[in-house]
């Protein structure tokens, strides 16, 4: 009778943190994450053809397996929008040798043309006319986020999202954390 209560025993100490831990996961949620950003439920993007502002062929796909910021805006750009594409470089900047890993994307939401200087002063992201298509609905579908900065994982899913007004510091800091445990990308 006494080896058998130390066998149960024994069976619910092994038995016991496979049940606290399925517990935990599936009814208690923490309040607080450490990310920055939003996480967003994985949306794949429309596979379709766009345009570069100027006249070279833009797709998604040819990105894949890269983390990608980007900024659905207007080609007047305005004060924010210029400093939404400011923050994205500094953010990629600041990820050091891993900054070849992301790359930037300024979806151009309507039909206005970007100012040269501006093109110039944001070398390496891709502008891209995208005013009507299925891939600017995947980034402003959210009325209630229009100017926001979203990320895009290397398997090409829309995954996060900044704030309209985001602070570049706990956007390096969550890219610093990404960089540092991904393997993607």
């Amino acid at each position: 009778m006494n080896g058998k209560k130390t066998m149960i025993l024994l069976g619910l100490i092994c038995v016991l943190p496979l049940v606290a831990s399925y517990a935990l996961y599936f009814f208690w949620r923490p309040d607080s994450t450490v990310n920055y950003g939003q996480l967003l439920s994985p949306q794949n993007l429309p596979k379709e053809s766009l345009t570069t502002v100027k006249g070279e062929p833009f797709e998604f796909a040819k990105l894949k397996g890269r983390w990608t910021l980007v900024l659905a805006e207007g080609g007047a750009c305005d004060a924010h929008c210029e400093q939404s594409l400011y923050f994205m470089r500094q953010v990629r900047k600041a990820q050091g040798e891993d900054q070849e890993r992301i790359q930037r994307v300024w979806l151009i939401s309507d039909a206005t043309q970007p100012q040269a200087k501006l093109i110039d002063a944001i070398e390496g992201t891709y502008v891209v006319k995208a005013a009507g298509t299925a891939t600017l609905a995947a980034f402003t579908h959210d009325p209630a986020h229009p100017r926001a900065i979203h990320l895009v994982d290397p398997l090409g899913q829309v995954m996060m999202r900044y704030p309209d007004d985001p602070d570049p510091k706990k956007m390096i800091k969550d890219f610093q954390r990404l960089m540092k445990y991904s393997r993607l990308g």
